[in-house]
Formats: structure tokens, sequence, C-alpha cells
């Protein structure tokens, strides 16, 4: 049941995908991998969460479009993530 509440707070449902990406903050850049996203953020896995900041650029490997990220939550490895503005 309190999964279920915390997807009713989501404006968007979130698509499911399994998409390579990239974690780019102050010049370096760490792979990663989205397994959902809406137009208002995403949830990625990575190697080390503790490597990744708490706002960065995720670069999405298939059309290099990008989102200005902020941490929302971490879990293991799987990071949850509020975009900072509508993607380009």
């Amino acid at each position: 049941m309190p999964a279920r509440l915390m997807e009713e707070k989501r404006k968007h449902p979130r698509t499911e995908i399994n998409e390579p990406a990239f974690v780019s903050a102050g010049g370096s850049v760490m792979r990663c991998v989205v397994r959902n996203i809406s137009p208002d953020g995403a949830a990625i896995d990575v190697d080390n969460p503790a490597f990744v900041p708490d706002q960065f650029r995720l670069v999405m490997a298939k059309d290099s479009s990008t989102h200005d990220c902020r941490v929302i939550w971490i879990r293991e490895k799987r990071i949850g993530l509020a975009f900072l503005k509508s993607p380009d």
C-alpha cells in the first residue's frame, strides 16, 4: 500500500525503459542505465551511488538528449531523480 501512495504523488506515470545513459558533472562522466522515465524525472541504476553528486546532467546515449537532475532518493544501486527543467 505505501508504494501505491508514492505512485500517486507523481504528476505523470513513468515509462519503463532500459537505456544506457551517462551521469555528467564537473568534467567527469559515469555510465548508468535509465530504468524508467517521465516528463518530471527518472530512476537510474549505477555501479556506485557514492560517486553521483546531488545535482548533475543526465545524457541519454541513444540521442544525446540531456536533463538537468537532482537526486531525490537512493536505494542500493538505484537512484530516483527529479528533472530541474523540461527536456531540451
